[in-house]
């Protein structure tokens, strides 16, 4: 079991969501930096779809009560074990945790969320086939509290390597138009740079920057929105939908992302940019 000393500002319990439940209203979830909790499940042998935490900038601080091997990606944070630091070798470790030992992962240097993945995944119940936390729908498990106890499965695979994604730098995210390109004027839209604004969170990324100006007046009937959607609302600066993201809206969606990874680990005033796709 592992017991929650310090749960930080927004730490969840993640895996790879449950994508194919839409249209029941229900949206994918799921660890916004998907490459970097698998690459912290190999590195306990776990499979990369297994359940850990996603830390949002803060950290937290975790009590283990058994013997555990620990893993943390993502976000480039301190990490302490029973107060002694352990070194981070190139964004990501590896390292064993004693019966009784703490768990201190401190705030981001670089980037935004970390990934803390145990041998044996975090087992709590899954809902419709995952364990992830929507903080949308609420469904899941509670995003965690000072206290909260999470039970631990039994480690089964061989730790494996790999390479952490590099963080920082300006964000280019491609871009391919439709469905409603047409309802807003996109001429500065690809060669404006645009900032993450504060207000951006596990639903979308809210963009600060110079507002779109419609082409069409009128309004949409809602319609189906998927993960990466660029929506226009009425102040005419974009949000791209992430992980939390609700199924259906009403402003229209000018652009879908193909990759909306970067924006997990993107801090508030970072700059973004869009290079358009065929």
């Amino acid at each position: 079991m592992i017991t929650v000393l310090r749960a930080g500002p927004l730490t969840t319990v993640q895996d790879l969501g449950r994508p194919g439940w839409a249209h029941l209203g229900v949206p994918r979830s799921g660890a916004l930096d998907a490459p970097a909790l698998g690459l912290a499940n190999r590195f306990v042998g776990n499979p990369d779809d297994a359940a850990g935490l996603e830390t949002t900038l803060l950290g937290c601080t975790l009590r283990f009560a058994a013997p555990a091997l620990v893993a943390v990606t993502g976000a480039l944070a301190a990490i302490d074990v029973d107060q002694r630091p352990v070194e981070r070798p190139g964004g990501c470790q590896l390292f064993e945790v004693p019966a009784g030992g703490v768990v201190d992962i401190g705030p981001a240097i670089r980037g935004v969320r970390s990934y803390l993945a145990v041998a044996g995944g975090i087992v709590v119940e899954p809902v419709l086939g995952s364990r992830s936390t929507d903080t949308l729908s609420g469904l899941g498990p509670d995003r965690l509290t000072d206290g909260a106890v999470l039970p631990v499965g039994t480690a089964t695979g061989a730790p494996a390597v790999g390479e952490p994604a590099r963080i920082g730098g300006e964000f280019v995210l491609g871009l391919r138009r439709g469905p409603r390109d047409d309802w807003c004027d996109l001429t500065g839209l690809f060669g404006t740079p645009y900032t993450i604004g504060p207000l951006s969170n596990r639903i979308g990324t809210r963009l600060a920057g110079t507002a779109l100006t419609r082409a069409k007046a009128g309004e949409l009937p809602s319609e189906g929105v998927v993960l990466g959607a660029v929506q226009v609302p009425a102040d005419g600066r974009p949000i791209v939908f992430l992980a939390d993201h609700p199924t259906t809206g009403g402003y229209p969606v000018i652009g879908v992302v193909d990759d909306v990874t970067p924006l997990a680990q993107a801090r508030p005033g970072t700059t973004v940019r869009f290079r358009e796709l065929d």
